[in-house]
C-alpha cells in the first residue's frame, strides 16, 4: 500500500489521520526539508530522503518498496494533490499492475494562508508561477482568464533570486484587467512562524516576495475590513424596511424618479459633487458587507452608507436599472426579493468596478 500524504504547512496543521498513516508506515519517502515537521512520527521506520527535482524517483521507489509488501508513506507538504507528490505518483502508477495507493489529504497553502488573513476565498483559482514545467505562455493564459472571470487567485511560487518573469508578467496582466485596489493577502513563510501582510494590487511589486510566500488575490467585491481580508458570499441581512425607502419605491414604481443629479435636494451632494440621485435610497440595503464601502456602526446594529459612492455612480446606475424592473413589482419585493436584489448587486459591482 502506498499512501499519499499531505502534512500541511507546519507540524501543528497535520491531521490526525495523516498522522496515524505515518505511524502505520514501514517506509517514509520525503523531500528532505519536509522531514523536520515529522521526526516525532519516524521513529523505528526506514526513512528516505530525496531532494528537489527527483519526484520520478520518489514515486518509482514508492511502488517498488510496496509490491515487496511494505507499507509506504509518500510524503508532501500542504495537499499532495495540489503541486504535489499525487501528481507524480499517479502520473506513472499506470505502469504497473496491483499497486494499492490511498491519498491523504492536507492543509493546502491557499486554505493555510486564507486561515491567516481572514476569509479572502470564494470561487478560486490556484496558479504555480513554477516555470520549471510550464512555460509562461501557459501562465500568463491562466492568469488573464482567472481575472477576466473574475476569480479570487492563489499564486504558489510567486517569485525567486532567478525566476521573476512569470511574476513580472502577472502583475502586467493583473493591472490591465483588476481594479489597482483590488486587496492583496500575502503570507510569508518563515523558521519562526509566518508574516502576514494586506496590502493592494498596485503596491504588489513592491512588496518582499519570495518562494516561501502564498498571494491571495481578491476579486471585484474583496474588501479591507478591521484587519482581515474578506470576499462575500453574499448572504442575506435580515431587516426592516425604512418608511421614507418605502414612500421612494412608491414613487420610483410609479416612474416618478429622478434621473442623475438632484441639485434642488437640501442634502444634495450626500456625498460628492458628481453624484447620480437616482437611487436615493438604496434597493439593496443593508447589503451587510462592505465591498463597497458600507459598514456597521459598531454596538449599534446599524448599517452604515456614508462611505459607498457606487450607487451613485451612473454607470453603476444604469447596469441597476437595466434589470431592476424586472425584480422590484411591488415595495414589499425590497424584502422578498432581497437575495435577487443582492445577485443583481453583485453583477453591477463586477461590471463597474
Amino acid at each position: 500500500m502506498i499512501s499519499v500524504i499531505g502534512i500541511g504547512p507546519s507540524k501543528e496543521d497535520i491531521t490526525i489521520k495523516a498522522i496515524n498513516t505515518i505511524k502505520a508506515a514501514d517506509f517514509i519517502i520525503t523531500y528532505k526539508s519536509y522531514i523536520k515537521n515529522i521526526e516525532e512520527l519516524t521513529i523505528g521506520k526506514e526513512v528516505i530522503l530525496k531532494g528537489m527535482g527527483d519526484e520520478i524517483k520518489r514515486a518509482e521507489l514508492a511502488i517498488k518498496l510496496s509490491k515487496e509488501g511494505k507499507k509506504v508513506a509518500l510524503v508532501s507538504s500542504g495537499d499532495p494533490g495540489v503541486f504535489g507528490m499525487g501528481n507524480v505518483l499517479f502520473q506513472i502508477i499506470s505502469k504497473y499492475s496491483n499497486v494499492n495507493v490511498e491519498v491523504i489529504p492536507g492543509v493546502t497553502a491557499a486554505n493555510f494562508s486564507a486561515g491567516k488573513l481572514g476569509a479572502p476565498l470564494h470561487d478560486f483559482a490556484v496558479i504555480s508561477f513554477s516555470d520549471i514545467l510550464t512555460p509562461l505562455s501557459e501562465i500568463k493564459r491562466k492568469i488573464k482568464a482567472a481575472c477576466e472571470a473574475d476569480f479570487v487567485i492563489a499564486i504558489y511560487n510567486p517569485l525567486s533570486k532567478t525566476r521573476i518573469q512569470p511574476f513580472k508578467a502577472a502583475i502586467k496582466i493583473m493591472l490591465e484587467t483588476k481594479n489597482p485596489k483590488t486587496p492583496v493577502g500575502i503570507v510569508k513563510s518563515k523558521d519562526s512562524g509566518v508574516d502576514v501582510i494586506i496590502t493592494t494590487l498596485d503596491k504588489l511589486s513592491e512588496m518582499d516576495i519570495n518562494m516561501s510566500t502564498t498571494l491571495i488575490i481578491g476579486n471585484s467585491m474583496t474588501y479591507i475590513q478591521d484587519g482581515y481580508m474578506i470576499t462575500p458570499r453574499g448572504y442575506r441581512v435580515s431587516y426592516p424596511t425604512h418608511v421614507l425607502s418605502k414612500e421612494f419605491y412608491e414613487k420610483y414604481l410609479e416612474g416618478d424618479i429622478t434621473i442623475g443629479p438632484k441639485q434642488e435636494c437640501e442634502y444634495y451632494p450626500c456625498h460628492n459633487n458628481h453624484q447620480s440621485c437616482t437611487f436615493c435610497y438604496c434597493p439593496f440595503y443593508p447589503c451587510g458587507e462592505g465591498s463597497t464601502g458600507g459598514k456597521w456602526i459598531k454596538n449599534k446594529g446599524l448599517w452604515s452608507c456614508e462611505d459607498c459612492e457606487w450607487i451613485h455612480n451612473m454607470k453603476t446606475v444604469q447596469c441597476i436599472q437595466s434589470r431592476l424592473p424586472n425584480i422590484l413589482k411591488e415595495v414589499k419585493d425590497l424584502k422578498n426579493k432581497k437575495k435577487e436584489l443582492l445577485k443583481l448587486r453583485r453583477e453591477c459591482i463586477f461590471n463597474t468596478k
